[in-house]
């Protein structure tokens, strides 16, 4: 008798803790759903039940957003895939009646099926192997014509396309199966699908909000005029989202039921076929090899959990059995937005619940980056994304940010970018955002590191800027041929070296291949070398970017190499940095252009890149084309033809530090020489060095040279087919902190070379496109929340020679993945930015 006190006591204390656990798990789900539906996340129906009870049902939201008519828990949805359930009971009171049998041939039922050997039990396990109906209809049917199933059986006899794999041989969800199943239950059953569902299912259940509705229907039920509408929302509108041409159907879907009734139907199934038939439908299904998947006749199976989803146009429903606690979870919606589901689940299964967050930026001037007018709009961010544009109203405790009439725009993209150096020390990166660079692109001039490399170090360094890379020539050559043995041209087993080892690059999301054939390390390849690795780059969709063979004697030629390689490998090719470094060939841009528009005009998708400045930054060593270091000839060619040494500074010297931030004339001036040798003794000196200091990490010298035209610069920034870049770095050129608000500054605003629009267009979605990045660069529902928020009228590059970290003025914001990493020119302390990979179809 003691015994039996105590076990009851300790049945009372568990059963207290499951109360008070299941209370706080329905406090949490009602919470999770009312805060869903403040932020227009949810529309719908969630039922909770045990032991045949509702523990939990609440409607939220309207049924019609014409009517605006409130849902309720007997609102009628349409069930989507759901409906299968209803479907593989029907098949099972007709095979308890003897009308047929599950292992019986479809062919026997329907004489003209035109596939002999799919069996009904393969209908409705999906493991027949048909095609996809939805497929058919598209390519087969008119747009006017409503499709039923006596028209998707006729298109199967037509055409009887070839099975997507032996019946029986694997599972493959199919919504033709069902359709046919539908077809098989009115020829049994001598009437139409709704009324054999209503007479065997709806009427002996006591189902009151459950009947079939399709289009073109003969004797549509009078309740269904009370159905439920799907809807979605776009932008902060609601527009219909409901029935379309491919509705005349009815058996995958078309079946509409209400929670309320969903709850009768799960626990009632067992009175409307027997114990072992109901038993069937709850195995998983046996594969010709012996293997079973967890499905059964319209249920999928998870040992004692039961489950089945349906999505279609604007419904995302959801019902759960569990047979050991004999519970229910229904969840039922009508607003295009499955978000819910999740959150449902975790609710109930006491896991934190982390809800999407929503952000709302209003009072602006839209620049989208598609080239479009500015316009008043509003953007709403949800989590990293952006989610709506338009005139949106505030949600209920929602973060809004008053953008003061400032232009909103999409984060710019560095398409050519040396600032991955400075993330090591600082992560927070400030050159690129204090311009409004929300995504650099490395792997320039032909160098690169490993994608795993990069995916290694924002794993263990998080960053406050998106990065994406190309895979660099002399990279592979190097990897290939060894360091040292860079200055010939490449073997045929070494460039098969290369193309393996961009291959395996390509796969892990590089952009594709980038040379810098101006520099030694790549100089002295040869065009067919280039080509062959281009084609590799070509076969799995990536993009050629180059620091061209030649900027100044030689730069006809070079573009001719580029476009030669476009046309034989068919792919887009990118001039990097696009320029004329050469005197004589000053302000003759137009011909360039000409040339490159020639080429585009035959089919070659040819672009370039372009920073707005006339000094470069890069080794002295560039300054002779022919690699003669030691020429007084060409030294004297360079000091006339490719560089003014009285404005060119050397930024950096590390044999000599002195003489760094002076012009090579004042250092020539300290030397008692003329400048084209001390041209030619700064790299001997410089090689000296580099020879007895082989593991000095850093550059050894640079300069920042003027060789370029004003309006030479001007006409390629203004090529529609030109992006702008930086080509800058961490130090150094003040390019690299000021490139995109000196285009805002001097080339919009002051010298009015192209509008607003235009000029934003150049860095954001035009970059997107040269790059082949799909889901940023534009201010679209869907892409990623890179964002940039300045003033127009203040905005301004402050770098210069002298100082060439000076931040830029104007920009008063920059998001990256929907988080703020900048405010007001100071880091914010998030590290949200990701390495962007080419997205890949493997």
């Amino acid at each position: 008798m003691k015994n039996c006190s105590r076990l009851f006591f300790l049945f009372l204390i568990l059963s207290a803790n499951y109360s008070f656990s299941q209370k706080n798990r329905l406090e949490t789900l009602e919470n999770s759903l009312n805060a869903l539906h403040e932020k227009a996340m949810f529309n719908g129906v969630v039922l909770v039940a045990k032991d045949g009870k509702a523990e939990y049902q609440k409607a939220f939201g309207i049924s019609d957003y014409k009517t605006k008519a409130p849902l309720s828990i007997n609102s009628a949805f349409n069930l989507a895939s759901i409906s299968k359930q209803f479907v593989a009971m029907m098949i099972m009171i007709q095979k308890d009646r003897n009308q047929l049998a599950f292992d019986d041939l479809a062919q026997k039922h329907l004489p003209n099926f035109p596939y002999p050997n799919i069996t009904i039990r393969q209908l409705l396990t999906h493991t027949s192997g048909l095609p996809e109906y939805f497929d058919l209809a598209f390519k087969y049917n008119n747009t006017l014509d409503t499709l039923d199933n006596h028209k998707m059986l006729q298109l199967l006899v037509d055409l009887k396309p070839k099975l997507n794999f032996e019946p029986g041989e694997k599972w493959e969800y199919c919504n033709t199966a069902y359709l046919i199943l539908a077809l098989i239950i009115e020829k049994n059953a001598g009437m139409p699908f709704e009324d054999f569902l209503k007479k065997e299912i709806t009427a002996p259940l006591g189902l009151k909000n459950t009947y079939a509705f399709y289009l073109n229907m003969k004797n549509p039920s009078s309740i269904a005029k009370d159905r439920v509408m799907g809807f979605e929302r776009v932008n902060g509108e609601n527009q219909l989202n409901d029935l379309m041409r491919f509705d005349g159907v009815v058996g995958d879907g078309n079946i509409y039921s209400s929670a309320e009734d969903l709850l009768i139907w799960a626990n009632t199934l067992d009175k409307l076929v027997k114990p072992e038939t109901l038993k069937e439908a709850y195995m998983p299904v046996k594969l010709n090899n012996g293997s079973t998947y967890n499905y059964g006749f319209g249920w999928a199976v998870d040992g004692k959990k039961l489950s089945h989803t349906g999505s279609w146009v604007g419904f995302f429903n959801s019902i759960e059995r569990n047979l050991e606690d004999n519970s229910v979870v229904i969840s039922l919606s009508n607003s295009t937005n499955f978000t819910a589901r999740k959150y449902v689940k975790a609710a109930l299964e006491g896991k934190n619940i982390d809800l999407p967050m929503t952000e709302l930026i209003t009072n602006i001037k839209l620049i989208d980056g598609t080239g479009n007018p500015a316009r008043n709009l509003s953007v709403r961010i949800l989590d990293k994304k952006i989610w709506e544009i338009g005139k949106l109203k505030a949600f209920k405790n929602e973060t809004v940010i008053d953008g003061k009439g400032k232009v909103l725009a999409p984060g710019f993209i560095d398409s050519h970018s040396h600032h991955f150096g400075g993330l090591e020390k600082a992560p927070e990166a400030i050159p690129t955002a204090n311009q409004g660079i929300t995504t650099i692109v490395i792997g320039q001039d032909g160098g690169s590191y490993p994608m795993d490399t990069i995916e290694n170090f924002m794993k263990r360094r998080p960053v406050a800027v998106n990065i994406a890379s190309y895979t660099g020539h002399a990279t592979l050559r190097g990897k290939a041929m060894g360091v040292k043995s860079l200055y010939r041209k490449a073997k045929p087993e070494e460039i098969e070296k290369m193309k393996g080892f961009l291959e395996e690059e390509m796969k892990k999301g590089s952009l594709g291949l980038n040379t810098g054939l101006e520099y030694e390390s790549a100089f002295f390849s040869n065009k067919e070398e280039v080509i062959e690795l281009a084609k590799t780059a070509a076969k799995y969709g990536g993009k050629y970017m180059s620091h061209i063979r030649s900027e100044d004697i030689n730069l006809n030629e070079a573009i001719d190499e580029i476009i030669e390689i476009g046309r034989i490998t068919i792919m887009p090719v990118q001039i990097s940095h696009i320029k004329i470094a050469k005197k004589d060939q000053w302000e003759k841009s137009s011909e360039i252009l000409a040339q490159l528009q020639k080429a585009r005009a035959e089919g070659i998708n040819i672009t370039a890149d372009c920073y707005p400045y006339n000094f470069w930054n890069s080794t002295l060593r560039v300054l002779f084309p022919n690699r003669d270091y030691t020429n007084p000839e060409a030294a004297e060619f360079a000091v006339n033809q490719l560089f003014d040494p009285s404005q060119s500074v050397l930024v950096r010297f590390a044999p000599n530090k002195t003489y760094a931030g002076k012009t090579i004339t004042e250092i020539a001036k300290l030397r008692n020489e003329k400048p084209s040798v001390t041209l030619m003794n700064l790299i001997a000196i410089a090689a000296e060095f580099e020879e007895k200091n082989p593991n000095f990490e850093e550059s050894i010298e640079a300069i920042m040279a003027k060789s370029m035209h004003d309006a030479d610069v001007s006409n390629f920034l203004n090529w529609p087919q030109t992006n702008i870049c930086s080509d800058g770095s961490s130090s150094g050129h003040p390019r690299g902190h000021g490139t995109f608000t000196r285009v805002l500054a001097k080339y919009v605003r002051e010298q009015k070379l192209m509008p607003l629009e235009t000029a934003i267009y150049k860095m954001t979605g035009l970059s997107a496109e040269h790059l082949g990045i799909k889901d940023r660069g534009i201010i679209a529902p869907g892409n990623y929340a890179d964002l940039v928020l300045f003033d127009p009228n203040t905005v301004k590059d402050n770098a210069d020679i002298k100082n060439g970290k000076a931040l830029s003025t104007g920009i008063e914001k920059v998001w990256i993945n929907g988080e703020i990493i900048l405010e007001n020119n100071k880091p914010t302390g998030k590290y949200p930015g990701v390495l962007i990979k080419r997205a890949t179809n493997e």
